[in-house]
């Protein structure tokens, strides 16, 4: 059957609103709708070479606007020849601009160096009061040894002013080391009872991971553990905790702060050294992630210990690993199905 020009150009647009990725295949867009998150934009930067957050983050993106009502974008590391996405690809992640109009900021980076006009849109959200979150290696995001001249090298994560560059600026530490064996010894998180009312732990009943607990060397005196990394002697969640110094005492594994900025505004910071796409499979990791959301935003009255936070369509993650992404992957391949 032939179709008119006018009915072909309006399947066309129909095609492009039920599937934004369409209308820009470097970044995808979830846009939301009903909800307590109805009107908020959270902006999710993802390039971490490891820990799949490419795969994570447009996940956990689903899940904050199909259960949640928040219009969410996410942004991946491309290769600019081919428009795949490559998380080993450190100096390009297109469509930073979203920065400028987003509510909340949620930042899983590692040793990226990218070009000065698109690390501004980064470092002027950082200052700007608004909420951020970082995962895992953000403690470490950004690693300047190419372009020694750029204004941003700062932030680098080896940096002495600020100490720890952008991770010790804003989430409060930078890289130290694989405290837990890594590959080897996973984590459990342990609540820290002093506050277990948190909004963050609202119907937070069980964290666990294959990832390692990371070192941490001490944070700001404004920080809140809200969850200890406990090292268990194992991969899987009925491993036994290892006995000896690695848990006497635990390392933090989830933290809260108030960032106060360069503008003078305080910031709310959500941190944790868990978050690769396979930690993402714990529903309570899961849920203390969209609990975070919402506190960061204030809403935290809002939160209910019983939200959704199943999957949005299927999602089997690539085990974490360098070079172990899939290749060949465009953003418009996390469209929602």
């Amino acid at each position: 059957m032939n179709c008119s020009p006018i009915v072909l150009l309006l399947s066309t647009l129909a095609l492009f609103v039920a599937n934004p990725a369409l209308a820009d295949d470097a970044w995808i867009v979830y846009p939301g709708g009903k909800g307590p998150g109805a009107g908020k934009h959270i902006v999710f930067v993802t390039g971490d070479d490891e820990y799949r957050s490419e795969e994570g983050m447009p996940m956990l993106a689903k899940i904050l606007s199909v259960r949640h009502g928040f219009k969410c974008t996410v942004l991946f590391a491309i290769e600019p020849k081919t428009g795949v996405i490559k998380p080993d690809h450190q100096t390009n992640i297109p469509g930073l601009e979203a920065l400028e109009k987003a509510d909340l900021m949620v930042l899983f980076l590692r040793f990226r160096e990218l070009p000065d006009e698109q690390m501004a849109h980064i470092v002027k959200f950082t200052h700007s009061g608004k909420p951020i979150i970082g995962l895992r290696t953000a403690t470490h995001a950004f690693n300047y040894g190419r372009n020694k001249n750029s204004q941003f090298r700062p932030l680098s994560f080896n940096s002495g002013q600020p100490r720890g560059g952008w991770g010790g600026l804003v989430l409060g530490d930078t890289w130290l080391n694989h405290h837990g064996h890594h590959g080897r010894e996973s984590t459990r998180g342990v609540i820290n009872s002093k506050y277990k009312t948190h909004p963050v732990l609202k119907g937070v009943t069980d964290i666990w991971g294959p990832t390692d607990v990371y070192g941490v060397r001490k944070l700001p005196t404004d920080a809140e553990v809200i969850v200890h990394g406990q090292v268990l002697a194992g991969m899987k969640p009925s491993a036994k905790p290892v006995k000896g110094r690695k848990n006497e005492p635990m390392m933090p594994l989830v933290w809260t702060r108030a960032f106060k900025t360069q503008t003078g505004k305080t910031a709310r910071v959500l941190a944790t050294t868990m978050g690769a796409s396979t930690d993402l499979q714990s529903a309570g990791l899961r849920r203390l992630l969209v609990n975070g959301c919402y506190w960061g935003l204030g809403l935290e009255t809002r939160i209910s210990a019983t939200s959704d936070v199943s999957y949005v369509g299927s999602y089997k993650p690539t085990r974490f690993g360098f070079g172990a992404y899939v290749k060949g992957v465009k953003p418009a391949d996390h469209a929602i199905e």
